[in-house]
């Protein structure tokens, strides 16, 4: 339990000057929690200000069969496989919270802990790009590391993990142009928001960005027709959001560059009115940066992206979508919390909060009084929109039928029996000895809180009627994901008072 008590006693020491707000959740604290927990998700050799010590190193020879080094990155759930669709989209989705609301997490003295998250993931991706002509074999970007089914016949601590480090690239022979764009979109992102800091990493950064979106364009293909392993985790059902997302955040980080205007104006497919934003369907984000940033070139397909944004928030606030079948896509459960789906349903809530935050600041900075939703639906105020998004993240911080917080670590009560098998082990610094293979199912079915506080990660979700088993093998509730995290990072210092 060591590793337990030093991590709850360091969240308590770096929050004890923080109060809670008026509406009774010390955000500031569900901040500094939620950058915490991208240092409990690193793989790699970690940094000497890693601050949760519980963890050590871990996957040190990751890349070693193609002799690339391939070592960093996070581990993007509660399992030891790196995969990178997911990974991609966690950056991309942190960097934005960064770009937004930067001055808001400098003020709260988190901004070098979110530089630093961004980062970690950075300079994972800009190392799995392998240059054209680079070793002599073309063009490359390495997408997976591990194999799911592999790890998931075991329970092991990162540190222990003898599964096979199997690294899975896409290549012009072997497509995969939704994971190019989305690393693309990824790294573009991540050069807007470190530039002020770093300058000379972040043009690394982008002149990754535009190979690897050229490389997209240009070998078109879902990754996982090329790397079947990474079908049955995290499929892809198109390749067009993915380049849409890409090509805004590269007109924004080049400055508005005519390569990536054009594509914007010449795209034809733009979305729609969407169902939802996840890290499978990115039209929601474009449409966002599309029209919410101002930077973006107004052409023929501005007016449907505007349209369609504005109808995707109308459904999400007055919940006119249904379930799954159009429209904003969600219902409200009893206790509040916007519903689509039984699988980590609090990435959506997350996603869709941000672009709710987001959307509320760029209309008061456009002085519009209101967003007007169409069929008789009325006017929505910046607001309106704001206290929407707050009441999300309340639910997760624990205003819901169980007052339980989805967040770990935050409030008195909290899940403790997470589905993350970094926390449910003894950390290998207390008990070097390890664990083997099957050895660790011990553990996952012992029924008793982890000796690791995983703070800061949000669990999959309550179900539709707001009940959540607290079990480690309740997986579709209790597994966390860095997806979930990212978007709550700029929500978070958005609600933070100014």
């Amino acid at each position: 339990m060591a590793g337990r008590a030093m991590l709850v006693a360091l969240v308590v020491i770096a929050t004890s000057c923080m109060v809670r707000d008026a509406h009774g959740h010390d955000y500031r604290a569900a901040l500094a929690m939620s950058l915490l927990y991208f240092e409990g998700q690193r793989s790699g050799r970690l940094p000497p200000a890693q601050r949760v010590q519980w963890r050590a190193d871990s996957a040190l020879a990751d890349g070693a069969d193609h002799r690339v080094d391939l070592t960093g990155g996070y581990y993007d759930s509660g399992d030891n496989v790196k995969f990178g669709l997911p990974m991609a989209f966690t950056l991309a989705a942190l960097a934005w919270s960064v770009v937004e609301y930067g001055g808001r997490l400098d003020a709260a003295g988190e901004l070098g802990h979110a530089l630093d998250a961004v980062r970690w993931g950075a300079d994972y991706l800009a190392r799995a790009h392998a240059s054209a002509g680079g070793g002599g074999g073309g063009e490359a970007l390495y997408v997976q590391v591990g194999d799911g089914d592999s790890d998931h016949s075991c329970w092991q601590r990162p540190e222990d993990m003898d599964t096979p480090r199997t690294a899975y690239m896409v290549t012009a022979s072997s497509p995969g142009s939704d994971v190019a764009a989305e690393t693309a979109a990824a790294l573009a992102a991540a050069a807007v928001a470190l530039t002020p800091a770093d300058a000379n990493f972040s043009s690394t950064l982008l002149v990754h960005a535009k190979q690897l979106f050229e490389f997209a364009k240009n070998h078109r293909g879902l990754y996982h027709n090329s790397v079947p392993s990474a079908a049955k985790f995290y499929a892809s059902s198109g390749d067009e959001d993915e380049l849409l997302w890409a090509a805004a955040w590269l007109y924004i980080a080049t400055g508005g560059e005519e390569e990536y205007s054009a594509y914007i104006a010449g795209a034809t497919n733009v979305g729609g009115v969407r169902s939802m934003f996840s890290r499978d369907d990115k039209f929601v984000g474009a449409q966002a940066l599309f029209v919410l940033q101002g930077k973006l070139p107004a052409d023929g397909s501005h007016a449907e992206m505007k349209t369609s944004l504005e109808q995707f928030i109308c459904n999400l606030v007055q919940h006119s979508g249904g379930n799954g079948g159009g429209g904003g896509g969600a219902r409200l459960s009893p206790g509040g919390m916007l519903w689509w789906d039984s699988w980590n349903n609090m990435q959506y809530v997350t996603l869709a909060s941000l672009v709710l935050a987001v959307h509320a600041d760029h209309l008061t900075a456009a002085r519009s009084a209101s967003l007007q939703c169409g069929g008789g639906g009325g006017l929505l105020s910046p607001a309106q929109l704001t206290a929407f998004a707050r009441s999300q993240v309340d639910y997760i911080l624990g205003a819901n039928p169980e007052t339980m917080s989805y967040m770990v670590g935050y409030g008195s009560r909290y899940p403790a029996d997470v589905h993350h098998r970094a926390a449910s082990l003894p950390s290998i610094k207390s008990s070097p000895a390890k664990v083997t293979c099957k050895g660790g199912f011990d553990y996952l079915n012992k029924g008793s809180p982890d000796p690791n506080v995983i703070a800061g990660a949000i669990v999959g979700r309550p179900d539709a009627d707001d009940r959540y088993d607290d079990s480690m093998q309740n997986f579709r509730q209790a597994e966390p994901s860095t997806v979930t995290v990212a978007p709550i990072v700029g929500i978070l210092a958005r609600l933070l008072p100014s």
